[in-house]
C-alpha cells in the first residue's frame, strides 16, 4: 500500500516477510516497546512503515551480537525518538561493522528467508558480483551475513550493476588506505606497549574508528550533493551512536 505522499505502509504480514522474521516476533516485540505502534488504518488494520522495518533490521543485528533482550532494549531507549528509516540503517551499519565476519552455507530457501525477500537467478548473480554470495556445495550458497541486507537493499537501487561495483571498488580502496594510515598512527602509539595492551587499545577503538568514518562520509558525502543539487539537500541528523553486543533468538 502507498499512502497520499508516495510513502509505502505495510501490513503485519508484509512486514514481517520483508524483515524475515515472524509475525509472532513482530508482536512481540511491539508488546516489548521495540518498535512503535503502527499507523491505525481502515477497519483498524495496522500499516508500518520503513522506520519499522530498518528498526527490525537493527535488532537483528544487535542479536547477532550475541546482545540479551533486556540489553537490545536499554540500547534502543537510548536512541533518539525521531530516528528515520536512514538514522536507524546508519547505527545498524556501525553495529555491524566490527561484528566478527559470519559466513555461512545455506539453501536457497534459507538464503531467500535471510534475504527477506524472493530471489530469482538474477538477483543471486547481482549478489555474487557483489560478493555477497557465492556457491557453495550442491545447491547451497555460502552467504556473508554481515552483506547480505546491504546487498538485497542495493538490488532495488535504480543503479546499473557495473556502477554498483565500480563504487564497491572505490569505497573499499579507500577504507583500505584509510585503515594502513590509521595502523600506521596506532602503532606508533603503542610499540612500547604490552600486547595485551595493544589488543585491548585495538578492541575499544575499532567502533570509535569506524563511527567517526561514517560520521565524516555522511558529512561529506552531503557537501557534494548540496553542491551537485544546488543546495537543496536537506540536512538530516548525523546519528550513529556507539553498541555493544544479541538477543535470546525470536520470542
Amino acid at each position: 500500500m502507498t499512502t497520499g505522499t508516495g510513502e509505502t505502509t505495510l501490513t503485519i504480514d508484509e512486514l514481517a516477510a520483508r524483515a524475515g522474521t515472524t509475525v509472532r516476533t513482530v508482536r512481540f516485540y511491539g508488546t516489548k516497546g521495540l518498535l512503535p505502534p503502527p499507523v491505525l488504518g481502515p477497519r483498524r488494520v495496522g500499516h508500518y512503515g520503513r522506520e519499522h522495518l530498518a528498526r527490525l533490521a537493527l535488532i537483528e543485528e544487535l542479536q547477532h551480537q550475541g546482545m540479551t533482550l533486556a540489553a537490545i532494549e536499554r540500547y534502543l531507549q537510548q536512541l533518539p525518538p525521531d530516528l528515520d528509516a536512514h538514522d536507524l540503517a546508519v547505527h545498524r551499519a556501525v553495529v555491524a561493522s566490527w561484528a566478527p565476519e559470519s559466513v555461512e552455507t545455506v539453501p536457497r530457501a534459507e538464503l531467500e528467508r535471510r534475504a527477506g525477500r524472493a530471489l530469482d537467478d538474477g538477483d543471486v548473480a547481482r549478489l555474487a558480483a557483489m560478493g555477497v554470495v557465492a556457491d557453495g556445495d550442491g545447491d547451497a550458497y555460502r552467504v556473508d551475513l554481515g552483506l547480505l541486507r546491504l546487498g538485497v537493499r542495493l538490488l532495488d537501487v535504480p543503479l546499473s550493476p557495473e556502477a554498483i561495483l565500480a563504487s564497491r571498488k572505490v569505497l573499499i580502496e579507500h577504507a583500505r588506505e584509510a585503515a594502513r594510515e590509521l595502523s600506521r598512527l596506532f602503532r606508533q602509539e603503542v610499540e612500547q606497549r604490552a600486547a595485551q595492551d595493544v589488543k585491548s587499545l585495538s578492541a575499544s577503538m575499532q567502533p570509535m574508528v569506524v563511527q567517526a568514518l561514517l560520521t565524516a562520509f555522511q558529512r561529506s558525502l552531503r557537501e557534494e550533493l548540496r553542491e551537485w543539487l544546488g543546495g537543496d539537500t536537506p540536512t538530516d541528523g548525523d546519528g550513529p551512536a556507539d553498541a555493544d553486543g544479541r538477543a535470546d533468538g525470536d520470542a
